[in-house]
């Protein structure tokens, strides 16, 4: 099964399920609440080793009871942490979740020593990365950390897979620095400039990102599921028909499936269709790494 390494985040979830998101200024009462692990990162380290991948984990948490839960639980999963360093001087991330009665949510990080990670601990790292086939990446650690981690991984032959998210502008080094790259709608529209409400914005966004680099570019586009951009051609796979629960980290459970395909040697629109049903079981349950699921379940669902 083919090795991953994920450079990125760890945060706690602290969720709030309500009937709807309240406006600005409201009060909304809400139902349960929960604490789940979660963090882009983190969240992508567990859905790869769920569907069978070996994973290695860079970041870094807090020196506090949240770090500890979430190292405890990569360790739970398989999760090789020896690059989860721990922070004296910062809280481990937070984020605070809002999720409505149709399973639409609304976010709020606290970064703490996420956005603390430097250059030096991912050459510390770099033989964890030069070890793995694919290397997964997010946005919720400084940008010169994961342009060193990508270019580490490019030179050593393997495959440099970006979720663009949260959505920010970004130098030309890494669009050049990455294969793979799987923004959704409104990651695509900052990123180029093109508002994607239809399948024929989706391919203009995607062509214009593979322009800048990437040879593989998916635009995740939510219950319309998502556009696919790479060498065998282009398409567009339909989303899976399920009743959401949480949409949180389904797009983390579709960046870790697609970068676990191909790293396997699938062709893009089988990653993507692969991805597409990974994204599916998982908004179907509460939780963003507790919600991953395995890959007997993804083969069972296939099969169905």
């Amino acid at each position: 099964m083919v090795q991953v390494c994920v450079v990125g985040s760890l945060n706690i979830d602290l969720v709030v399920k309500a009937p709807r998101l309240p406006r600005v200024g409201e009060t909304v009462t809400g139902g349960a609440f929960a604490t789940f692990p979660g963090g882009k990162g983190a969240n992508q380290a567990v859905a790869a080793a769920r569907l069978g991948a070996g994973v290695a984990m860079v970041g870094r948490v807090g020196r506090d009871a949240f770090g500890e839960q979430l190292v405890d639980g990569l360790k739970r999963d398989g999760i090789d942490a020896a690059h989860v360093r721990v922070d004296p001087d910062a809280a481990t991330g937070v984020a605070f979740i809002g999720v409505d009665g149709d399973g639409r949510n609304m976010i709020m990080v606290a970064s703490g020593a996420n956005m603390r990670v430097p250059v030096s601990d991912v050459d510390d790292a770099r033989n964890a990365i030069m070890g793995a086939r694919v290397l997964l990446l997010q946005l919720e650690v400084p940008i010169a950390a994961t342009l060193r981690a990508a270019a580490i991984a490019r030179g050593a032959g393997a495959l440099v897979c970006l979720d663009p998210a949260p959505a920010v502008a970004l130098p030309d080094a890494m669009f050049a620095g990455v294969d793979v790259i799987n923004p959704n709608e409104g990651e695509a529209q900052v990123l180029t400039g093109i508002e994607v409400r239809s399948t024929g914005d989706a391919e203009r966004a995607a062509e214009a990102l593979h322009a800048r680099g990437p040879r593989v570019v998916v635009v995740k586009m939510g219950e319309r599921g998502a556009f696919y951009l790479g060498p065998e051609g282009r398409g567009h796979v339909p989303a899976v028909r399920v009743k959401a629960v949480d949409t949180t980290a389904a797009g983390d459970a579709f960046a870790a499936a697609l970068g676990v395909a191909l790293g396997d040697g699938r062709g893009t629109a089988d990653a993507v269709a692969f991805a597409t049903q990974v994204a599916g079981l998982k908004v179907t349950r509460m939780g963003a790494q507790v919600a991953m699921p395995t890959r007997a379940e993804v083969e069972e669902a296939l099969r169905r």
